[in-house]
């Protein structure tokens, strides 16, 4: 059941996403904005696009929010392989969506330190790795 709903989450996502789409739901509403006068721009007119619109939103959230979800786990084990493959950098990083948001908020300014300092190294021509080099060999980065 699950796999059948990812694939219907994504070609739908997908399909809904596309220019066609946007064009044929601009063209629904011109339809419907033509219509008015035939209806004499009654309740019932107005509640067709208002319970039509509502309901398709409806869907769509729970649909959209399906492929982000994926599309972030999927991110989120790339950068994952790349911590681990690099050497020196930190593992411990790998998680940090489970970290609490003063967690995150430390870990932003801890990164705003470093960035401050290589940039304090960097030097007119270097490359970010040479700056970084020069930073840890003059010991500012701990």
């Amino acid at each position: 059941m699950r796999e059948l709903f990812r694939k219907f989450a994504q070609t739908t996502s997908q399909a809904v996403g596309s220019s066609w789409a946007f064009i044929l739901a601009v063209v629904i509403i011109i339809v419907w904005a033509i219509t008015g006068p035939m209806f004499h721009f009654s309740d019932t007119w107005q509640l067709v696009i208002n319970t039509g619109t509502t309901i398709i939103t409806f869907l769509m959230v729970f649909l959209i929010q399906n492929t982000q979800n994926r599309d972030a786990k999927a991110i989120h084990l790339k950068l994952d392989e790349l911590l681990k493959g690099v050497k020196g950098a930190r593992t411990g990083l790998v998680n940090l969506e489970q970290l609490s948001d003063k967690e995150l908020e430390n870990l932003q300014k801890e990164f705003e330190r470093l960035h401050e300092t290589v940039n304090h190294e960097h030097k007119p021509g270097d490359e970010p790795q040479i700056a970084l080099k020069r930073a840890s060999e003059s010991g500012k980065l701990a």
